[in-house]
C-alpha cells in the first residue's frame, strides 16, 4: 500500500552513507553501506540498480514501500544523490532515515535520533544542506574515537577494523537492520527506547 498511491513509488528512503570503491569497503566509514547489506539481505533484496547517482534497491517492511540507496558521489556529496531521490518519490523528510558511523560513540554502540545537527559528520552535514533541514531520523553506529588526539581523522574513519572489533562491528550492523524495521514499524520513540540503551 504505502503512503503514495503511485505504482513503484516508495513512501521510504533509507540512506546508507560510505565511499564507493574497494579501497573503503572495510572501513569505520563504510558501516552505513554494510548495515545496507544486511537490511537487503534480510528484506530478500540487492542493492544494485543505478540511480539518483547511488545503487538502489526497493523492499517491503511493515507493508511500506522502501527505497534503499548507498550514494556513489562519496560521502562530502551524499546530499546530491539523496536530494534527487526525495524530489522524485516526493518523500517528506520525516521519511528519510539515514545510517553513519560516529567516531564519539563506543565501538558497536548504536544510537537512534529523530533528527538534529550532523555533529561534525560530512556526509549528514551535505544532507542537511542540500535537502533543506535536519529533521530526518538516523541511525548512528559507534566505531570508536581516534586512539590519539594527533592522529588525523580522515585516517581514522578510513582505517579497518580488526580482530575483535570486526564481530562487534558486525553484530553492530545487524541490530542497525533491525532497528530501520523497528523505526518504520513502530516509530522513533519506541525505536530510541529499544536501541540506545
Amino acid at each position: 500500500m504505502g503512503l503514495f498511491s503511485r505504482s513503484g513509488g516508495a513512501s521510504w528512503i533509507i540512506v546508507f552513507l560510505g565511499n564507493p570503491g574497494r579501497r573503503y569497503e572495510d572501513s569505520r566509514h563504510n558501516v552505513g553501506f554494510r548495515t545496507g547489506d544486511a537490511l537487503a539481505e534480510k528484506l530478500g533484496v540487492k542493492i544494485d540498480r543505478s540511480r539518483f547517482r547511488a545503487l538502489t534497491a526497493q523492499g517491503r517492511i511493515a507493508g511500506q514501500t522502501v527505497l534503499l540507496m548507498k550514494p556513489q558521489t562519496y560521502m562530502n556529496l551524499s546530499g546530491d544523490a539523496v536530494r534527487e531521490a526525495v524530489q522524485f518519490y516526493k518523500v517528506p523528510l520525516d521519511h528519510v532515515v539515514t545510517v553513519s558511523d560516529d567516531v564519539s560513540l563506543p565501538l558497536g554502540k548504536l544510537r537512534v535520533r529523530r533528527g538534529g545537527s550532523a555533529g561534525g559528520h560530512n556526509g549528514l552535514k551535505d544532507i542537511i544542506a542540500k535537502c533543506g533541514g535536519d529533521g530526518f531520523p538516523r541511525v548512528k553506529i559507534g566505531v570508536g574515537e581516534k586512539p590519539h588526539p594527533d592522529y588525523d581523522m580522515a585516517d581514522w574513519v578510513l582505517s579497518s577494523f580488526s580482530g575483535k572489533d570486526r564481530e562487534t562491528i558486525a553484530q553492530a550492523e545487524k541490530k542497525a537492520a533491525d532497528a530501520i524495521v523497528c523505526l518504520i514499524e513502530h516509530g522513533a520513540d519506541e525505536t530510541m527506547n529499544r536501541y540506545n540503551g
